[in-house]
């Protein structure tokens, strides 16, 4: 993370009255007009004035059991990084939630905070929580434009190699703790760009890419090499890397590779033209070409009426993608109800503001070609809610007889993503789930293979940003043990 200078402890802070502040109006996050920002692909949320974000950082009552603390995957300081933001003290709150995040300026943008800090705020009791993910913007943009990324004095080389696999959230994370500790680190990645679902999974209108690409610049000044266009696991193998590569050996390896594979309908007609996966989707909706292998170069065609399939975060990235590029009707197919979506509730309301049609309990059988070849028709089945299934949720029952038709002429599936299981494949002996996630150890992020360690949604399946980071930064503790000797059996 960025060291900068101390951050002063907030813990000499006076009593503040709790009863007082409870009764303070929250402030109102800035948006664009839903009518304005269907035009363009700038981010939804506004950015905060500096006295709008101190008065709603007042609004803390500063609880001792920090509540939101306990719900933040990484342990954020919350109470003390807002004391610090209600005083005036802007950086040295940025700093205080650096101290826990590798991705703060991010994990404020991605991060489910209803579920998490906000969710577990006391205010949100009887009142709107504080609006803890756009304070963490805001302090971090903050720091970000106004002093940069402050590169620290790294410590003396320790002659160790590290690769880490994938670009995303948990490599960039493992790959800056590892750098801080004097490892020499390279990153690969099979996209033409570092970043990884950062870069390629998450609309502009979510995240502008600039925090990203600042990120990268203040970690390959820390000495970290990022070799794109590397497929480890295909020409290369884990394997190789340990025993020697066309990029040296290793002395050990962090697999961070993701869950980026599209799941399948399996349905007939689902290979018809004009019937993308998600990801296929998202990337050639959201990025310009020279961003992207040259196979995902061809542009978009054009469409008046997408339906997509599924009811998470990339369903709603997908529909509110399809409207920026100009779909006069777009409609989401989900086959449970709005109660049981999963992903953030603010996604949602953005869709709903921007017009995108809901079909509730629907499930699409199969698909019908128009006459030019390409999607034109797509027949659903009513479903009901029926007991609850392994997630918590009610099961989806299919209703006989009530088959129905929607016209549509391109289908975006949006039905979550598994693990791309020829990463671990790669490293012989490797173990793994029976669905292709990498078996670790929680404490340390060790597998089953000595020098290889594992991560994020390889590890967990399709999560969070935050998740990842935090198995980062477990892992990067447990690879720094076993670099340096300090790991039972190392």
């Amino acid at each position: 993370m960025e060291r900068g200078t101390p951050v002063a402890e907030p813990e000499t802070r006076p009593k503040v009255d709790r009863k007082a502040r409870l009764k303070m109006p929250a402030q109102v996050m800035p948006k664009q007009d839903p009518q304005v920002r269907i035009h363009n692909w700038d981010e939804v949320y506004l950015p905060l004035d500096l006295e709008a974000a101190k008065a709603e950082a007042t609004r803390c009552i500063q609880c001792p059991a920090a509540p939101c603390t306990e719900a933040c995957p990484v342990g954020n300081d919350i109470a003390a990084a807002l004391w610090l933001l209600e005083n005036g003290d802007v950086l040295g709150a940025a700093r205080k939630f650096r101290e826990t995040s590798n991705l703060p300026e991010m994990c404020g943008r991605l991060c489910p905070q209803e579920l998490q800090c906000e969710g577990a705020c006391v205010i949100g009791k009887n009142a709107k929580p504080v609006a803890i993910g756009r304070l963490e913007v805001f302090v971090n943009d903050y720091l970000r434009k106004e002093v940069g990324y402050q590169v620290p004095e790294l410590p003396p080389s320790t002659g160790k190699r590290v690769a880490v696999v994938g670009a995303g959230p948990a490599g960039l994370a493992v790959a800056e703790e590892l750098a801080l500790k004097g490892h020499s680190i390279t990153v690969f990645d099979a996209w033409p760009q570092p970043g990884g679902l950062l870069l390629y999974g998450i609309p502009n209108f979510k995240m502008a890419k600039e925090p990203l690409h600042q990120k990268l610049d203040y970690l390959r000044k820390l000495g970290i090499e990022f070799i794109c266009n590397a497929y480890i696991g295909k020409e290369v193998t884990v394997d190789d890397l340990l025993k020697g590569s066309p990029w040296g050996k290793f002395d050990a390896v962090f697999l961070g590779h993701g869950a980026g594979v599209g799941v399948e309908l399996r349905v007939p007609g689902e290979d018809l033209p004009g019937i993308f996966t998600a990801m296929d989707y998202l990337v050639r909706g959201n990025l310009a070409p020279e961003l992207l292998p040259e196979s995902m170069r061809e542009p978009l065609p054009a469409a008046r009426s997408v339906s997509v399939i599924g009811g998470g975060d990339t369903a709603m990235d997908c529909v509110r993608t399809a409207v920026r590029l100009g779909a006069e009707t777009v409609t989401c197919v989900y086959r449970r109800t709005e109660a049981e979506m999963p992903g953030r509730a603010d996604e949602r309301v953005h869709a709903h503001e921007e017009n995108i049609q809901f079909h509730f309990l629907a499930a699409p059988l199969e698909f019908f070609a128009g006459e030019d070849g390409r999607v034109a028709r797509m027949k659903c089945q009513r479903m009901e809610l029926g007991e609850p299934d392994e997630s918590g949720r009610r099961r989806p029952v299919p209703i006989p007889g009530s088959e129905f038709i929607i016209g549509t002429d391109m289908v975006l599936k949006a039905l979550g993503f598994g693990v791309d299981r020829a990463v671990a494949w790669s490293a012989s002996g490797l173990g793994t789930e029976r669905w292709g996630g990498i078996v670790i150890d929680r404490e340390t992020g060790a597998t089953s293979r000595p020098g290889i360690f594992a991560g994020g949604d390889a590890v967990n399946g399709a999560d969070l940003v935050v998740t990842a980071m935090r198995d980062a930064r477990i892992a990067a503790k447990g690879i720094h043990q076993y670099l340096m000797g300090e790991a039972a059996g190392a």
